[in-house]
């Protein structure tokens, strides 16, 4: 429980700091979790209490806590050059070194990479980018943006009116010409006697039918995330993004896949969108990028819109867009060690490895009759609580289930991330069997727990 006394950690957290994305009843009766270290995927409070980190941190942290390659990378590029900017022609060696990188290691045959400090950033910086370069090319009315409900990209206003939860309704957005499609979650989005084939086509339909009523010549870009993780890790039906990308060509609009969850491993590929078979027109990457250890952001631009934005900024002798952070320094070293311990350090070679035997725990636990659907892709999972299985009818929301789940597995000392009525896991990529032993363990014990309570 909370320690009420003044100068307790949870009650000087209390008195300065504001809480996001954090359920306030939690923090009420049980104060915040205030952290001082952490070891591989165990993080430690200021009680000494050790906690498995089934959510990496917050995806990010996949080579853990602790890792002194990344570290020393850090160190080494503060002592040489700690800080510095992208303007002006001006940037770090290792911003060049780590641009070269990202184009040879993406899906293009040639492209160029802009800089950021978050995915939020990244993915508002691409909307900033396709608006300039349709209206260079004459097309100013070319602002409109699809994505799909229940996404996710981002906080910032436009990544905010791209990412389709009603809680942003609280700042009155989504912007106008911010469209959403389905939610392509075939499980709860699915009609009576839909097959999956069935269900995509359907969604197909929906993006032709919407890009026709809103007039393909206002429409910038589509993006989407190759699984939805914000979402609670949603994979696409079968055969989705091949029924979607011939639309989108068909009518000259880009397709953007957002990355930030998915790229660098998280899915057992280097992109989410190679593990579904598409190649997009410019990949948004964050987090893995530098496995959590500094904050930075990348928009990978594929030959074709390099090649547009490129005439775009010629015309008027410049991108006028930037973060004084853009490509820095020791973000680039951290970066470039990072993709080199994933890529070349075994670390997605775990993933792939490890993710028949996460499978087989989450098909296990969807023999308990209150998890509806197990579903994930790579290292990224959820369990979908349900009341009723068979109607798949969820919990009353006054019950905060899955919330009630998330705290019960941190008295067991286990954290993961309650999403709407799921719980998702996404382990970091040095976890090994014993760590996946532990974590459905403690998991279980609080699901078996919180089911007997609501049931």
């Amino acid at each position: 429980m909370k320690d009420q006394s003044p100068n307790s950690w949870e009650a000087r957290a209390d008195a300065h700091s504001f809480y996001g994305f954090t359920d306030l009843p939690t923090i009420e009766n049980r104060g915040a979790t205030v952290l001082t270290h952490g070891r591989g995927p165990y993080v430690f409070d200021v009680h000494g209490r050790q906690f498995l980190d089934a959510n990496s941190g917050l995806w990010n942290m996949v080579a853990g806590f602790d890792h002194a390659g990344l570290a020393q990378a850090a160190k080494d590029q503060y002592d040489r050059f700690p800080g510095y900017h992208a303007f002006f022609g001006r940037m770090s060696d290792q911003t060049v070194m780590l641009s070269e990188k990202l184009v040879e290691v993406s899906p293009f045959e040639s492209g160029k990479v802009f800089y950021t400090n978050s995915g939020s950033e990244a993915n508002d910086t691409m909307v900033k980018m396709l608006w300039f370069l349709h209206g260079s090319e004459g097309h100013d009315q070319r602002r409109k943006i699809i994505t799909r409900k229940n996404a996710y990209h981002g906080v910032t206003a436009v990544s905010a009116s791209m990412t389709g939860k009603p809680y942003n309704s609280v700042f009155g957005l989504p912007l106008p010409g911010f469209l959403h499609l389905t939610c392509p979650h075939y499980w709860r989005e699915g009609q009576p006697g839909e097959t999956e084939a069935q269900f995509t086509a359907r969604l197909a339909a929906e993006l032709e039918e919407m890009i026709l009523r809103e007039g393909a010549d206002t429409i910038a870009g589509f993006f989407a995330e190759p699984v939805l993780g914000a979402g609670g890790v949603i994979p696409p039906p079968e055969g989705y993004f091949q029924a979607l990308q011939p639309i989108l060509q068909k009518y000259g609009i880009p397709l953007i896949s957002d990355e930030v969850i998915c790229g660098f491993g998280r899915t057992g590929h280097t992109w989410g969108c190679e593990a579904y078979g598409f190649v997009p027109d410019a990949i948004i990457s964050s987090k893995n990028l530098t496995a959590g250890y500094f904050p930075m952001g990348a928009v990978i631009l594929g030959p074709q819109l390099t090649q547009r934005l490129q005439a775009a900024s010629e015309a008027i002798e410049e991108f006028p867009h930037g973060f004084t952070a853009s490509g820095h320094p020791v973000g680039s070293a951290i970066a470039l060690k990072a993709i080199d311990v994933i890529m070349n350090e075994g670390l997605a070679e775990n993933v792939r490895r490890l993710t028949p035997y996460f499978e087989a725990h989450m098909q296990r636990l969807l023999e308990n009759p209150n998890i509806g659907e197990a579903r994930g892709k790579g290292l990224m999972g959820a369990l979908e609580a349900v009341q009723d299985k068979g109607s798949k009818t969820p919990f009353a929301a006054e019950l905060s289930v899955s919330e009630r789940i998330a705290n019960t597995c941190t008295d067991h000392g286990l954290i993961c991330r309650p999403l709407g009525q799921s719980i998702v896991l996404c382990p970091a990529f040095i976890f090994t069997e014993s760590h996946i032993d532990e974590m459905f363990e403690k998991l279980e014990a609080a699901l078996k727990q919180v089911f007997r309570e609501v049931a």
